[in-house]
């Protein structure tokens, strides 16, 4: 039976949402109740609700709490305001009696709110909301029987323009003089466009000649995704595995699994001989199917459960992958793959992905 342990009542005039996130860090289950000025409970049933009589914000503990597996989970700057219309968004699609909780997984995250979803939100109700977050600039994501932090697992990353901020082939082929030939190939390659191992082989083409030297210079610099530092971290205190699978080249993954201490990488060779590029990829490419397959096959490895697999990309050729994890999440992705996966991140760092385990 639940019971409720504790309560608190804020004032939403005197103290912003984030406020309250940087002072409870991350909470317990509770509901959330909203009062007017004079302490009086306010129903959000309606759109008829005067959301600007809303004074107080109560939140009533929750012990012996049973979770439900599924989950809304609200995030970027959340403003009460934003809040109580996402509260009677959902009492609209039958989601009363709403459990909450703040999560702030670390310091440098700002923190967001989970709702525990007793009821089935059918995919007219998502497009909704998610139609109306987009116009709030605010993150949600449905999570159906996701992975649990607590428990080991798997993430395996895709790296350009995931794990890292750029795509390695377009800034090698800049140093190469054919900067501008490639970046046109690679962008239709991403947005599903072309077949990804033949605009591959067609980029790498267009580097023939060029010193090896160049490789070096971007593999010393690879400028990491906001997050992916924290992310790794927290990841690692829980022990869970960290694969970075690319279509790019192991130059580049190599360095990171060094820098990180990153458990695996799979990615492309690049074709050298007498201190300059063939011209040609060795051996076989790491395209979709390699990548999804790299998932399974790890997981069977590592003895990791597949209910704790996690994928994250942000081209079409990772589409594959993200349906072979559990959790398949577009990060600052392509149309065609926010559409495709579990979940979406359109802004922000990688170390929000701990929001929704």
């Amino acid at each position: 039976m639940t019971q409720v342990s504790e309560s608190h009542l804020l004032n939403i005039q005197d103290m912003a949402l984030s406020q309250v996130q940087n002072e409870l860090q991350s909470t317990a289950w509770f509901d959330w109740q909203w009062l007017d000025e004079q302490g009086l409970p306010i129903s959000l049933s309606s759109a008829s609700s005067s959301l600007d009589s809303v004074e107080y914000a109560k939140f009533c503990f929750k012990t012996e709490l049973k979770l439900e597996p599924n989950k809304l989970v609200a995030f970027g700057d959340v403003s009460w305001q934003q809040a109580i219309e996402l509260t009677r968004r959902l009492n609209e699609f039958e989601q009363t009696n709403l459990k909450c909780r703040l999560l702030k997984p670390t310091t440098e995250l700002p923190g967001a709110i989970v709702f525990k979803l007793a009821e089935t939100v059918s995919s007219d109700q998502r497009k909704s909301l998610m139609s109306w977050a987009e116009e709030q600039n605010l993150e949600l994501c449905f999570v159906d029987n996701g992975p649990d932090l607590t428990k080991p697992g798997l993430l395996v990353m895709d790296m350009d323009s995931t794990a890292i901020e750029i795509e390695c082939i377009d800034e090698i082929a800049k140093l190469a003089g054919v900067g501008e030939e490639v970046a046109k190939v690679t962008a239709a390659a991403m947005r599903g466009e072309l077949d990804f191992a033949e605009s591959l082989r067609a980029r790498v083409k267009a580097l023939k000649g060029a010193p090896v030297s160049i490789i070096d210079e971007v593999a010393d610099n690879l400028p990491l995704m906001p997050g992916l530092t924290a992310l790794v971290q927290v990841l690692q205190e829980y022990k869970w595995k960290i694969v970075i699978a690319s279509g790019g080249f192991t130059y580049m993954t190599e360095a990171l699994k060094r820098q990180l201490n990153l458990d695996e990488t799979v990615a492309n060779e690049l074709g050298m001989a007498d201190g300059k590029l063939t011209g040609l990829v060795s051996g076989d490419i790491v395209d979709a199917e390699v990548k999804a397959r790299t998932v399974t096959r790890l997981a069977k490895e590592y003895g990791i459960d597949p209910s704790q697999t996690v994928a994250m990309g942000d081209g079409a050729n990772d589409l594959l992958m993200l349906a072979a994890a559990n959790l398949g999440v577009a990060f600052h992705a392509k149309p065609l793959v926010r559409e495709k996966a579990d979940v979406c991140v359109r802004s922000g760092g990688l170390d929000q992905l701990l929001y929704l385990l």
